[in-house]
């Protein structure tokens, strides 16, 4: 189904599992879509199961960047409401996780539990994210795939045939989308704010994330009193991705 944000952008999300169970949203990372959470899905069959592709991303409109956080914020904020959901185990990796602090503290009505999957409050600098958007807008996606596969993937998946299918995964990310919200991402520095969340909190790592690094996600982890943190080994920035039955499990335990 598609719903509208605020500013006409046709936002592309997917329910499953039961209407009438605990609500558990998932949004996904940079250079992703809804197809992100599809190993992970499978594992709740109990709960009303929400994803959605951000703008610029899947199935979602691409409305000309830049984006800012506070638009992607907003956007999730209109998917919930219209689909009548609070109180929901929100699960956000990477960006998605940046969107659900702000989300959280935003709208504390819609998220009883928070999933903080290999984020920050903050994540990279201007300047690496400045050129990544120069490089997206002027040669394209392809250039920078490379990189982000060794940033993505612990080295045993890169040694895989699967790397393929998420190499053309970002390499088919509009380009509009990509530096959208890498410019979103740019402009975020969320620790004071998170700093303020008091809610039932799991934080999860990859051993070898080559993008938000172990330590980086635990010390976001740290800004909420009470936090757990769990670290998968063996992989990187998408855990749900490489070791998708430690992933359900570790999520299991903390619901």
């Amino acid at each position: 189904m598609h719903i509208i944000a605020k500013d006409g952008t046709r936002l592309h999300v997917r329910e499953d599992g039961v209407l009438n169970g605990p609500p558990l949203v998932f949004a996904n990372s940079l250079g992703t879509d809804l197809r992100l959470w599809d190993e992970i899905v499978p594992h709740f069959p109990n709960h009303r199961v929400i994803r959605y592709d951000k703008r610029g991303h899947g199935q979602s409109d691409v409305p000309d960047p830049p984006y800012a956080m506070g638009m992607l914020i907003t956007d999730v904020e209109t998917i919930l409401d219209d689909l009548g959901v609070t109180g929901a185990t929100f699960v956000g990796l990477s960006i998605g996780g940046m969107i659900a602090q702000g989300l959280a503290v935003k709208r504390p009505d819609l998220i009883a539990r928070l999933v903080l999957s290999n984020t920050a409050a903050r994540i990279g600098t201007d300047d690496l994210w400045s050129k990544r958007i120069e490089t997206a807008m002027h040669e394209g996606m392809e250039p920078l795939a490379d990189g982000v596969m060794e940033r993505w993937f612990g080295r045993d998946f890169r040694a895989g045939p699967e790397l393929a299918t998420w190499r053309e995964r970002l390499v088919n990310t509009p380009v509009g989308g990509y530096a959208g919200c890498c410019a979103a991402i740019r402009g975020t520095d969320l620790y004071t704010p998170t700093s303020g969340l008091r809610l039932p909190t799991l934080a999860i790592a990859g051993s070898e994330d080559g993008a938000t690094p172990p330590d980086l996600v635990r010390e976001t982890a740290d800004l909420i009193p009470g936090s757990r943190f769990a670290l998968i080994r063996r992989v990187g920035h998408l855990p749900c991705v490489e070791a998708p039955e430690e992933y359900a499990r570790i999520l299991s335990d903390f619901l």
